[in-house]
Parts: C-alpha cells; sequence; structure tokens
C-alpha cells in the first residue's frame, strides 16, 4: 500500500486541509507518480465550490500535474521509472469505444477525470493511466510546464482539429489564464494575432506575448469596425458576451470556437450565421497524442505559459489569489 499525502476540502468552498489516503495495487496499465509541481486551473476552484454539480469530497483538487514516474504496471512499455511526465484533465480511458480507438480519447464518455471521482494532483503522489502520462520533452522547462497539460492544450486543440492555417486571421478573446497561452501559440502558429480584452493594463502584455494588435471588448465601436476579418475567434471567457457582434467579425467560413465555460446560453442570430456559412464549436482538451505534438511544438518555439509560484504548504493563499482574479497568468504549485 501506498499512503498519499494530499490537501483536500471537506465540504463545497471549504479550506483545502491537510489529507491522507491509501492507493491500492497498482493496474497492470497504471503508473504512480511523485508529484513535482501542479498548476492550479480555475475548473479547479469551480470543482472545489461544486459549481458544476459533480464534485465529491473529499476533494483533492489539481491537474496540470508535472512529476516522475515511481513505479510502473506490469503492462506499461512507454514509461519506465525516473520518466518526468505530464497528465491534464484525464487520468484515464476506456481503450474500448470508437472514440478511444478513432484516436480522440479526450471525447470519450467514460474517460475518468484526474480531479472528477478520483484525486487529484495537490498531493505528493498520483496514480494514471499510462496513456495519460505524457512525457516532458527534454529541454521544457518542466517548473512551467503544468498549466500546457491543461490550459495550453484547451487553447491548442483548435488550431489542429480545424487545419487553421499560417495564413489565418485569430482573435483571442480574454487575456487570462487560456488567452495568453492562445496568443503564443497562435503567433508560432504564423497567424495574425488579435488580442480581445477590455483591461487596458492587458493591451501591452498581449502584445508582448505575441498579439500584432488588440481590441476593445467593451467599445461596440471596434467590434463593428472589425467586421468580417477573423478566420476564427477562440473565447477563453465565462461570462456571456454579446456573441452576435462577435459572429459579426467573422470571414465568410470563419469559426467562433469557444473553450470559457460560459454556464449561461449563448443567443445566436441564425441568419448571420446562415448567410456567412460561420460556425460555433466548441472543443475539450485534447487526446494523448494532441498533447504530446502541443508539447513538442511548445518545446520547439519556447512557449511556456506566465507562472506565479506557490509552495504547496501554502495552497489556500493560491487558491484565494485566483478566485480574486489576481492571477498574471497561471498559478503553479511547488513542492
Amino acid at each position: 500500500m501506498t499512503t498519499v499525502n494530499a490537501y483536500a476540502a471537506s465540504e463545497a468552498g471549504g479550506k483545502l486541509e491537510p489529507y491522507q489516503y491509501e492507493l491500492g495495487p497498482l493496474g497492470d496499465h497504471d503508473v504512480d507518480i511523485a508529484v513535482e509541481s501542479c498548476g492550479i486551473c480555475h475548473s479547479d476552484l469551480s470543482m472545489l465550490n461544486n459549481e458544476w454539480g459533480m464534485t465529491s469530497y473529499p476533494f483533492v483538487p489539481g491537474h496540470e500535474i508535472i512529476g516522475t514516474v515511481k513505479e510502473a504496471g506490469a503492462h506499461v512499455s512507454n514509461l519506465k521509472p525516473g520518466d518526468r511526465v505530464g497528465v491534464g484533465w484525464h487520468s484515464g480511458y476506456c481503450m474500448d469505444c470508437q472514440t478511444c480507438l478513432s484516436g480522440d480519447h479526450n471525447m470519450c464518455a467514460t474517460a475518468q477525470g484526474v480531479i472528477v471521482g478520483h484525486h487529484g494532483g495537490f498531493a505528493d503522489t498520483v496514480r494514471a493511466q499510462a496513456a495519460s502520462a505524457i512525457k516532458i520533452p527534454d529541454g521544457m522547462n518542466a517548473k512551467t510546464a503544468g498549466p500546457l497539460l491543461c490550459g495550453g492544450i484547451t487553447v491548442f486543440n483548435p488550431l489542429v482539429q480545424y487545419d487553421i492555417s499560417p495564413t489565418s486571421r485569430v482573435g483571442v478573446i480574454g487575456i487570462g489564464g487560456l488567452g495568453h497561452m492562445a496568443i503564443k501559440f497562435a503567433n508560432a502558429w504564423g497567424c495574425h494575432v488579435t488580442a480581445f480584452t477590455s483591461s487596458e493594463s492587458k493591451k501591452q502584455e498581449a502584445i508582448e506575448m505575441g498579439a500584432h494588435t488588440t481590441i476593445n471588448s467593451r467599445d461596440a465601436g471596434e467590434l463593428e469596425s472589425a467586421a468580417g476579418q477573423f478566420d476564427l475567434l477562440i473565447s477563453t471567457v465565462n461570462v456571456k458576451l454579446d456573441w452576435n457582434a462577435y459572429i459579426g467579425t467573422l470571414k465568410p467560413r470563419g469559426r467562433l470556437h469557444v473553450v470559457g465555460a460560459t454556464l449561461e446560453p449563448m443567443d445566436l442570430g441564425a441568419m448571420p450565421i446562415i448567410m456567412g456559412q460561420k460556425a460555433v464549436s466548441g472543443s475539450p482538451v485534447g487526446s494523448p497524442a494532441t498533447i504530446a505534438t502541443m508539447l513538442d511544438f511548445a518545446a520547439r518555439h519556447g512557449i511556456e505559459p506566465k507562472t506565479e509560484h506557490f509552495p504547496m504548504a501554502n495552497v489556500n493563499d493560491a487558491m484565494e489569489h485566483l478566485h480574486a482574479g489576481k492571477a498574471r497568468y497561471r498559478i503553479v504549485l511547488d513542492r
């Protein structure tokens, strides 16, 4: 038996307290990972507060995990003890359904979430299926890589799924934990990148991170002046916007792609979508193969999330920092 030392909340919105639990025998296809660091995603906060109605307690957050393999199951051939790996939103997949067999593991109906009915990475050890533990490329800064495993792949995935070309014009709505990585990836992809933000302080930062221009998202006139410009808009916000105004900024056959988990319905007029043959879509994280591609791409282009670091023992301070909207732009807990 392996004893795990973690931080868990016993109720919705509760304080994270030291918590121990025992892991059973290691499965043939699983690995135990010694956690080195773990990013904090806004989803951890949403799950802590049970905003999506699927949290079980005691709840151990954390799904942007970097660590080294401690032990590998008998049938694991792709990983060995000592390998540095990352684990994101999923800790395992059924591996039998048509979706998994097609390579779309991230859409497996019975995929196991790291923090959904499973204890996450605010701990010294995490168990995961070997298929969901992705090797960290040589030369990548492991101290800042954690947020790539969820936030990074979330904004990288649509570039792959929709065959975005280097000549595309891409707009990023919301320059925060997701949006700042979307700017970096789209710029390195070769696209012309526009940052939509209502924060004056973030405009210059967006340019420094790779945006070619910015638009004030609260200025109706600026939105109107951008009519028909974009091949792809990636929305990273979790609030309701004037979606029809953004549809108006798309070129014919342009796409509004939603990765920010807004809970309010999207009010959309049908005619501009029909007449411009436009699309509205969304996507969850990415498959193991796409995550590996994303990590290689990030390593090749020197893409790192902008991170702030807290000791894992100060996890409650870090969560409050995120809750207060002070993160610039991702938080990482270091062991």
